[in-house]
């Protein structure tokens, strides 16, 4: 999977996509992530990417037309990407829709700053993500948890084993989300806290079961 990232901070993304798995699955050819400084795209000579808003305010706005520029690019270079853009009016991401993108081709997102992105923007892209009721500084942060988190669903990027009872691969019959059942190792007893006696008996069957049980759902807000 290819995935390409518009953002004025590419440098940003030097430390946790250059470690661990993303790293075994960038060198194993699994996957591909390109930078592209929204920069290159400004056609005056200071590269300018944001102006004052219209009707007053504080802040600056990224562009629309250098914006445009950068996602035609994209969609020239990767012709069947996804473009997403990542800003707090978006669909709140999920597991759901971390598997919905692992199906994509390619997955192009655009970083935000400052005050936001030109409404006329919103036109642009295919799909607009949040990571969450809450406020960054913009979307670089967003944009290395979906890579991370699409990255390891793909064939080939960690053992299927690995996550196939992880937290939010199954939902219980309310449609919520099941969290993944308590895990131990040594040392067997610590400061009075023991293992279930249950994970010691070497009873596969009663393990399974005891794992069942203590599955746990998302709490509510």
């Amino acid at each position: 999977m290819k995935f390409n990232i518009i953002t004025l901070f590419p440098e940003m993304f030097t430390g946790p996509l250059t470690e661990s798995i993303i790293k075994r699955a960038q060198a194993n050819g699994l996957i591909e992530i390109n930078l592209s400084q929204l920069r290159d795209f400004a056609d005056d000579k200071h590269s300018t990417v944001d102006d004052t808003p219209y009707g007053g305010g504080k802040g600056m706005v990224l562009k629309v037309d250098v914006l445009d520029k950068a996602i035609s690019s994209a969609r020239s270079k990767y012709r069947k990407t996804r473009v997403a853009l990542l800003s707090p009016r978006g669909r709140t991401y999920n597991q759901d829709i971390a598997k919905e993108l692992s199906e994509e081709e390619s997955l192009t997102l655009v970083c935000g700053r400052y005050e936001g992105f030109d409404e006329r923007v919103y036109n642009l892209v295919d799909d607009v993500i949040s990571i969450g009721d809450y406020v960054l500084t913009g979307g670089e942060i967003p944009a290395m948890a979906i890579i991370d988190s699409v990255s390891r669903l793909l064939p080939g990027v960690i053992i299927e084993e690995s996550f196939i009872n992880e937290s939010f691969m199954a939902k219980d019959e309310s449609g919520k989300y099941l969290l993944e059942y308590p895990q131990y190792t040594r040392p067997l007893d610590y400061k009075g806290e023991k293992v279930p006696d249950v994970l010691l008996s070497g009873n596969h069957a009663e393990i399974e079961k005891w794992r069942n049980t203590n599955l746990s759902t998302l709490k509510d807000d």
